[in-house]
């Protein structure tokens, strides 16, 4: 028997059971034939289907009615296919669902059927426009550093020259504008006809003059390495990067254990994980057009996402999901859920054992990653080998710049 041949009536001399399934691909996909019958594919379902032979089982499948795995609530019972276990509603459900204690309070786990990681998924960064690239060949603290150093040689450099006009009855107007505008200039490369008309002042000059050449070298040499061999900033790759900021929003999977382990966490940047959440959805599946589109991030398990990518770059060609690097949630198990002290969970726990030793499993998961290696690549190896033409778009910034200099100086700021 095959998946799309499961039958919900019962066999001769064969137990009938009812078994709870939602989707959660690719381990479970909800198939809903027109006469209302549900089916399941995926490796849940090969699984289920040597369940049913070795324990020599028939069964229905049954969809929770508010579509999710389940959670607590405040009078004691369940959402979702917990509740339906907590209910004895059904005998099993396939899930697989991340164990917890608080779960098993209302269920028994079979053994694990495989270990998973959270992350966070995202839209893929890409190589775009800043319009403040033109800072970005140092850090801030260089920048603070170097205008606290012009500031101090305007300063001693003012004082000098005044010094020296009282020794040598020597004028000079407006020293302190002078001074200022000439370590400008200096530093920016521009051509300056005020000196110093005395040694000490040519002194610091000249000191300034040199401090200038190297910073600038320094600059120009980066910012050309910056412009023609681009590089791809990564702005969220943690959960610390997601809560600090404010351009894209996140979300929860609705009734998952993601979303109890992060409303139940001690952790602050957890907290504001959950504080910040800015709504929820069904499955990371469901929701990968969306998250692909830029509309939310999502944290989610790691075998779904590859499933997302397979998707995107089968259908598409291209790669527009990105995995961060910190995994959010390390080696949760999943299993099997069964109503306590089921009679079926022994034989199941044999079967799983001898599914994953076998190799089954891991081919029956394997099938359903395909296409996945070019997006699991880092996005810094999107961009093109090579060096990169330069647009408008680049020079914007110091386009800008250059305006309002040029505005100030017919203000008769700068002369």
């Amino acid at each position: 028997m095959n998946n799309m041949e499961q039958r919900a009536i019962m066999s001769p001399g064969k137990t009938f059971l009812k078994i709870a399934a939602e989707e959660w691909v690719p381990w479970t996909k909800i198939v809903t034939e027109d006469d209302g019958r549900v089916m399941i594919l995926g490796p849940m379902a090969d699984l289920l289907e040597i369940f049913a032979a070795k324990m020599n089982f028939s069964y229905e499948l049954i969809r929770p009615s508010d579509r999710v795995w389940g959670g607590p609530q405040p009078n004691g019972s369940w959402t979702g296919m917990l509740g339906m276990l907590q209910r004895q509603e059904v005998e099993l459900a396939i899930g697989p669902f991340g164990v917890t204690d608080l779960r098993e309070t209302v269920c028994d786990f079979s053994v694990p059927v495989y270990s998973e990681n959270n992350a966070i998924l995202m839209v893929r960064p890409t190589l775009h426009n800043d319009i403040a690239g033109f800072l970005k060949p140092f850090v801030t603290e260089i920048w603070v550093l170097t205008l606290v150093s012009m500031l101090s040689v305007v300063g001693a450099l003012t004082l000098l020259v005044r010094a020296e006009d009282k020794i040598y009855n020597l004028s000079t107007s407006d020293t302190l504008a002078k001074t200022a505008i000439w370590s400008l200039k200096t530093i920016t490369q521009e051509g300056a006809k005020w000196l110093p008309k005395k040694d000490a002042g040519r002194l610091i000059a000249t000191t300034w003059l040199l401090a200038s050449f190297v910073f600038t070298s320094c600059y120009s040499g980066i910012l050309t390495a910056m412009l023609t061999v681009p590089r791809v900033t990564i702005p969220i790759d943690s959960l610390a990067d997601l809560v600090a900021q404010i351009h894209l929003p996140w979300r929860l999977e609705a009734g998952s254990m993601m979303y109890q382990y992060f409303k139940e966490s001690g952790d602050e940047v957890r907290r504001k994980v959950f504080r910040g959440v800015s709504g929820v959805f069904p499955d990371c599946w469901a929701a990968r057009e969306d998250i692909a589109k830029g509309k939310f991030a999502a944290i989610c398990d790691k075998t779904t996402m590859k499933k997302a990518m397979s998707w995107d770059f089968s259908t598409s060609g291209k790669c527009h999901l990105y995995i961060s690097s910190e995994r959010v949630y390390s080696n949760a198990l999943i299993s099997m859920a069964f109503t306590t002290n089921s009679t079926y969970l022994a034989r199941a726990n044999q079967i799983i054992f001898t599914v994953k030793e076998s190799g089954l499993l891991d081919k029956w998961l394997g099938a359903q990653l395909t296409n996945t290696s070019q997006c699991l690549r880092p996005p810094t190896s999107d961009q093109v080998a090579g060096i990169a033409s330069l647009t408008v778009e680049v020079f914007l910034g110091p386009f800008l710049v250059l305006a309002a200099g040029i505005h100030l100086s017919k203000l008769g700021i700068f002369v």
